[in-house]
């Protein structure tokens, strides 16, 4: 089924039928998946000429409103993580630090303090950076409890997925690292936790603060030369201590394109997931991997980044799925969008629907799966793909069992309410109480009188 979605000579729909049909052929839905979006994150802005560009996610849920996908979707606004929260992962100085610079107070710091916090053009002082960083980690935190719940089979969070924050400092135009702050969360009831990046970067945040255990498998995909940012993601680095080859990297060269990329993302995929058996699945989907990104070098389609996707969602096994770079505003929109409905088990129609408020950012083909290979040649031959699976493969060997832990209480605060929320709701059930020992009171009595 193809649903026209604009008007041509042939067909001319009334508007009550245009403004009911969905922009979707729905295939089968089987998981339940939740959507979880603050709009005010969309509202900050890093500069005006840092790449890093949060109205993103406002095109990207214009889409995703514009195809309907939200009749598909559990809809979530979630609240700002606390500093609480924050502390779970990042110190306490840098989180106070965050919490009290602006660009005013920021030209007054010595340069020590500055070069301490890893303060520059990557990652700047601009208006509002805590409170933006406290929506996007809030929202992914909030995903993580539905998972934790079981209300959620895919819990999405496109605001998140800031994998290069570490614990002292941000980095990389990341300032929490809420991805790390998920998977704490997450291990609380999860056994065995797969984190896998898809982004054109290295994840090195992430892998840094699991490099010594073995519940946590970090899997990258990203440019490797030495050089490219963050400079790390050598296929030698394996991990440390407990965690000695539970992290797993697959340095790329430029110019990828989708069947050398697909290909080689399940060969080492799937014997992965077999081998370790994680209990959830935590999928970071940064767009800056497709071609023509303004920072990226790989020749990726957006049908070939969502595969990667859909064959993770194929295993069946809870996920958190993440967004994270893209510089091309209206191509991260595209991908974004396109992912959510392969998670929602929809196909969409390649035309985006022309009432779209930010309709003409998609031009002049309008269409959501723009032509974006090409551009580089690719310089990862058939023997290099080759080697890096069997160097990942043959580390797979060493891992002999799937790592297990000690049944124990799981931790009370897992609801995600603060402590002003947990207060409301013991009154609340306090003055329940009352009224149903008074209910029953009265109940007993009226048994009483039945008797008589």
């Amino acid at each position: 089924m193809s649903v026209p979605v604009s008007e041509t000579d042939t067909f001319s729909p009334d508007k009550k039928t245009a403004e009911n049909t969905p922009f979707y052929d729905s295939i089968c839905k089987q998981s339940n998946v939740s959507y979880h979006f603050n709009p005010e994150v969309s509202q900050y802005h890093f500069g005006p000429y840092h790449p890093m560009k949060p109205f993103r996610l406002m095109l990207t849920d214009h889409l995703v409103i514009s195809y309907k996908l939200y009749e598909k979707m559990d809809l979530y606004t979630p609240r700002r993580a606390t500093k609480e929260e924050l502390l779970e992962f990042h110190s306490d100085d840098y989180i106070d630090f965050l919490a009290k610079v602006t660009p005013e107070t920021v030209t007054k710091l010595p340069e020590s303090t500055l070069a301490h916090f890893n303060i520059g053009d990557d990652c700047p002082v601009f208006d509002g950076m805590y409170d933006y960083s406290t929506i996007y980690a809030g929202a992914t935190l909030d995903a993580s409890r539905k998972l934790i719940s079981g209300m959620s089979d895919i819990a999405i969070n496109w605001s998140g997925g800031l994998h290069h924050a570490k614990k002292y400092e941000p980095s990389g135009f990341c300032y929490v690292n809420d991805i790390v702050l998920s998977i704490i969360n997450l291990l609380r009831v999860h056994p065995r936790v797969m984190y896998i990046d898809i982004d054109l970067h290295h994840g090195d945040g992430v892998q840094e603060a699991f490099y010594a255990t073995d519940r946590v498998m970090t899997v990258s995909f990203h440019k490797y030369n030495g050089e490219f940012f963050p400079g790390t993601g050598s296929i030698d680095e394996r991990g440390m201590d407990k965690g000695k080859n539970f992290a797993i990297n697959v340095p790329l060269k430029d110019g990828i394109d989708d069947e050398s990329y697909v290909r080689l993302f399940k060969s080492i995929m799937e014997p992965l997931i077999t081998k370790f058996q994680p209990t959830c699945i935590v999928q970071q989907c940064g767009a800056d991997s497709l071609g023509y990104d303004r920072l990226g070098c790989f020749n990726l389609n957006i049908k070939a980044h969502g595969e990667c996707v859909k064959f993770i969602k194929s295993f069946e096994i809870p996920m958190l799925v993440l967004g994270g770079g893209g510089y091309t505003p209206r191509n991260v929109s595209r991908l974004w969008c396109y992912e959510t409905s392969v998670l929602t088990d929809v196909t969409l129609n390649h035309k985006i629907p022309n009432y779209l408020p930010s309709y003409d950012w998609f031009g002049p083909d309008f269409s959501l799966h723009p032509q974006l290979d090409g551009r580089i040649d690719n310089k990862n031959s058939k023997k290099y793909l080759e080697s890096v699976k069997q160097d990942i493969l043959e580390q797979l060997r060493y891992l002999a069992y799937a790592p297990s832990v000690q049944m124990q209480e799981i931790p009370p605060d897992i609801t995600g309410l603060t402590e002003d929320e947990d207060q409301i709701i013991k009154e609340l059930n306090e003055e329940q109480d009352g009224t149903r020992e008074t209910q029953n009171t009265k109940d007993e009595a009226r048994v009483g009188e039945l008797r008589e």
